[in-house]
């Protein structure tokens, strides 16, 4: 049975997605896109990501799970077409200081479509003595190096910044 939940962890939970958001800004950054968070303000965009010129955006959503960890969770809005300019920003950090931090940059389209295919096969597959899964808002994505036959295989999307890099970048005249 999990531990349950005491406030020091959900503090340091809530710390940690935060510090998410702005790790993933940084990396925009130095990939030399201009990176804005909305800090909130915004639903569905945690970053919101331009080229220099700011004449083309993309919108990433992160989640935070912690390096080593066997899933991420993403929620049912996961399931939702954004749109080709819309990316999932996994982001795995480290809980040390020095420790390595891992991205996983995915595009809307390929993670709705991956979170409601698993989603559908959880749900028919029988639980524990048998038993039938009750839905629920809970999608999670499982992360390398842990697999299962069957499952997505996220870890060819490790450091994928330029699938961002390519939707904003401005197109040739």
């Amino acid at each position: 049975m999990a531990k349950p939940e005491t406030n020091n962890d959900a503090r340091d939970k809530s710390h940690r997605a935060a510090a998410s958001q702005f790790f993933v800004a940084a990396e925009l950054c130095r990939q030399e896109l201009v990176a804005v968070l909305t800090l909130g303000n915004c639903p569905n965009t945690d970053i919101l990501v331009s080229n220099k010129d700011g004449t083309r955006f993309a919108h990433v959503q992160v989640k935070t799970f912690v390096p080593g960890g066997k899933t991420c969770s993403v929620g049912q809005k996961a399931e939702k077409e954004y749109g080709s300019n819309f990316f999932w920003v996994l982001a795995g950090i480290a809980t040390k200081v020095g420790g390595q931090n891992e991205y996983y940059i995915i595009p809307a389209e390929i993670m709705s479509r991956e979170i409601r295919v698993r989603h559908k096969v959880w749900l028919e597959t029988p639980g524990k003595g048998g038993k039938k899964h009750n839905d629920s808002s809970i999608r999670t994505v499982l992360m390398p190096p842990h697999t299962c036959e069957g499952r997505w295989d996220v870890s060819k999307y490790l450091n994928r910044w330029d699938l961002i890099e390519a939707c904003v970048k401005t197109k040739s005249r």
